[in-house]
């Protein structure tokens, strides 16, 4: 369908296609990726934008190389290194969110938090996909690529909204555990979203191979699904007691961080090798295993130290180098056809969750104002967002083009989600919050980057 659009360069061609060089050209473009991403999180930090737009914007900057005629430092050689070492910074972001993931939480919130997160996945999902049919595939040629441009739409990033809530003093509050439950459980759906997208449309990269008829393949799917997941819970079990063991026996040894990072990398490969599961939900499971256990916070603590030095930054500035060559620089150009939808999609992005989730609060008992307020925090977007939009670009599901609007809708909901919050609860004193109900916790997949 992308023919159909109206060509618009935006860059010239200059884009150095060497294919082969020495291992010592990508210390280049790594130190400098790495410290314009630190450079520019420093600077949003303090506008209380977060880290990851920072990250974003300096590969950005590191990408105006690309408009330097003839430039040997980003070409095709050194960016399959910076490529390679993103794609472990994607797994070390799941694997994170998975051990930072609190099931105890969502069981407190039971059902409201179960009906605030299905309707906030549901409404986003139906809006983007509608978006897609309408504006780049009225004929439904493709109707994954539709689909998934919707599953982008229901990742949410709850960080900023948490921070808000809790210099309102609103954190402890009913609104503020929900949206915590709510949140942890729409990484889990989103990524098994992503997950049965990928594989039904034929992009992924595993050995499972389908009928071509679409109900056996969604039954043969969904069987391969349980038997991962039926495996994880089984041997997980066992990896749990493993690790809950060796953090009593060795608490702060750097074997604990290596082997947790061994089985996140295996566990991640399976899943994609064996299960036609996206790698990513293997990592997200791993995560999920190793949680709650007495070596988990450890593990934490290293896994962040290791992937924010170095893998996370340089995933991000891949997205952001990538957003170049969408806009024309050595692979096409960019149409007004898919401007239109871009904007039309961030848009959708946005009141979807408000809609969906804020109809799910009400739907649970909470005044409107309330649910309003539920609606609005599940409204924020940052690292997951990305993550799974790069992921259907990876699979060659849907068009690179969409990363520029991933970034416009992380901006966006970033400014508009604590200004709106805040001005929900103004003139309202400070909530202590209900009794015997803990602090709820930042989730950890959102502080981290």
């Amino acid at each position: 369908m992308f023919n159909l659009l109206t060509s618009i360069p935006f860059f010239g061609e200059s884009t150095s296609s060497s294919t082969s060089g020495e291992p010592y050209e990508i210390l280049l473009p790594l130190g400098l990726i790495l410290l314009f991403s630190k450079l520019m999180s420093l600077l949003l930090g303090k506008l209380k934008i977060p880290q990851v737009v920072g990250f974003l914007i300096g590969g950005l900057l590191v990408g105006c190389l690309y408009l330097i005629p003839n430039q040997t430092i980003l070409t095709d050689y050194t960016m399959t290194g910076i490529n390679d070492l993103a794609k472990i910074g994607v797994i070390l972001i799941l694997f994170s969110a998975g051990l930072g993931t609190d099931l105890k939480q969502i069981k407190a919130e039971g059902v409201a938090s179960v009906v605030i997160t299905s309707l906030g996945v549901i409404v986003p999902l139906g809006l983007g996909f509608l978006a897609a049919w309408l504006f780049l595939d009225p004929s439904l040629s493709n109707p994954y690529e539709d689909i998934y441009y919707g599953v982008i739409l229901t990742a949410t990033s709850v960080s900023i909204t948490v921070a808000t809530l809790k210099e309102l003093g609103r954190l402890n509050s009913r609104v503020g555990t929900a949206l915590v439950a709510a949140a942890i459980l729409d990484d889990i759906i989103g990524v098994v979203l992503l997950s049965v997208v990928i594989a039904l449309s034929g992009s992924g990269s595993g050995s499972v191979s389908y009928t071509g008829n679409g109900a056996w393949d969604i039954v043969i799917l969904l069987l391969i699904m349980l038997s991962f997941f039926a495996l994880s819970f089984v041997f997980g079990i066992f990896i749990h007691k493993l690790f809950d063991w060796m953090g009593k026996r060795w608490p702060n040894h750097r074997r604990i961080p290596m082997f947790s990072l061994a089985f996140c990398f295996i566990w991640s490969y399976l899943a994609e090798r064996i299960f036609n599961i996206a790698d990513i939900t293997g990592a997200y499971v791993a995560g999920l295993i190793i949680a709650n256990t007495s070596a988990m916070a450890y593990v934490d603590k290293r896994t962040d130290q290791i992937a924010n030095l170095l893998f996370i930054p340089v995933f991000f500035a891949s997205v952001a180098l990538k957003m170049f060559t969408s806009f024309g620089t050595g692979s096409g150009a960019i149409g007004w056809q898919f401007i239109v939808f871009g904007v039309v999609w961030i848009i959708v992005g946005l009141l979807g969750k408000v809609i969906g989730a804020g109809t799910g609060a009400l739907l649970c008992k909470f005044k409107f104002k309330d649910a309003l307020r539920i609606g609005i925090g599940m409204m924020a977007r940052a690292e997951v967002l990305i993550v799974t939009a790069q992921k259907g670009v990876d699979s060659g599901l849907i068009n690179p083009m969409i990363i520029p609007f991933t970034l416009g809708l992380i901006l966006v909901s970033s400014f508009m989600t604590p200004i709106l919050l805040k001005l929900l609860y103004k003139g309202e004193p400070p909530e202590a919050g209900r009794k015997g109900n803990a602090l709820p916790p930042l989730p950890q997949s959102e502080s981290k980057v």
